[in-house]
């Protein structure tokens, strides 16, 4: 095996009305990233703006793009002058009433690697992403770039251990997750806890059934709800690197703004897969009911 290292970072931070405040602070926690030696920079999801998700409200389609687009000619811009990997996060507009919430990958040249449209689309009090977004179409596929194969996911994917595995069957090096959660304040301490644990407990356990690296990187702050129904989102940050058996390289606070670097090294999956042989072990010829909804 050749040893593959890949030093990686993830831009963690709270966001305001002012788009330009957000881009401005996004565009310095990655250059802050770079300066560090990271070569594959994660944002979180829906970078650019609040987290508009929490009410239905027709305005909210004005903050959509193309791709290309602005998100994708100045991060590719920064990208190239960085010479970096960077996995943004856009509301993307894609036709007249068909929008999507996606990632994007620019690559250390700054040309568009590749899109991931989120498959999986929540409709939960101060999550109505089903009224934004139609779901992805593009299916589980990893984008191929100057560091390798990414598994791009977007947040509500992560908890979904079928994107995680079509991801690394299709020969992923890494698992990434953009994401927008948090607690609802009106949730005792204990609710919020469990909460927060089985978001990286699931995650984790991603990368140790698929023996991949996972990059998950999350919001922080409050945000509130613009209706007044309820009393907002605390975003819980908690961004975290974890390695092939799961185990945590980096880990970021629940409050504050932060670059979280690490190094993965990507020649471990091979080493993890042929002592947990996993995928060898699969019984593909018992999995048909895994098509069906419910097994009744």
């Amino acid at each position: 095996m050749n040893n593959k290292d890949l030093n990686v970072a993830l831009v963690q931070h709270s966001n305001t009305g002012d788009v330009q405040h957000n881009l401005n602070k996004t565009i310095q926690g990655i250059k802050d990233a770079a300066s560090e030696g990271a070569k594959l920079i994660v944002l979180q999801e829906l970078h650019c703006s609040l987290y508009f998700c929490q009410t239905e409200d027709t305005d909210c389609f004005d903050l959509a793009e193309t791709i290309p687009g602005p998100s994708t000619n100045t991060f590719g811009e920064l990208a190239k002058e960085l010479k970096v990997v960077i996995v943004l996060s856009l509301f993307e507009k894609r036709a007249v009433g068909i929008y999507h919430n996606t990632a994007v990958v620019m690559d250390s040249d700054g040309s568009i690697a590749g899109k991931y449209r989120k498959m999986h689309i929540p409709d939960d009090p101060g999550f109505y992403e089903k009224f934004y977004f139609t779901p992805g179409d593009i299916g589980f596929e990893p984008i191929q770039t100057s560091i390798g194969k990414l598994g791009v996911l977007v947040c509500w994917d992560q908890w979904f251990p079928e994107a995680a595995r079509l991801m690394a069957m299709a020969g992923a090096d890494v698992l990434i997750y953009p994401t927008a959660i948090g607690w609802d304040k009106r949730d005792d301490a204990d609710e919020q806890k469990r909460q927060l644990d089985a978001w990286v407990i699931s995650q984790r356990a991603h990368a140790v059934a698929n023996g991949l690296p996972v990059i998950s990187c999350n919001r922080v702050g409050l945000e509130l709800d613009p209706s007044g129904q309820s009393e907002g989102i605390s975003f819980w940050g908690n961004s975290f690197i974890a390695g092939p058996q799961g185990e945590i390289l980096a880990h970021a606070g629940d409050s504050d703004d932060q670059i979280l670097t690490a190094n993965v090294s990507l020649s471990r999956s091979e080493s993890v897969r042929r002592i947990w042989p996993f995928m060898r072990d699969r019984r593909i010829d018992h999995y048909s009911d895994l098509l069906k909804i419910y097994r009744d």
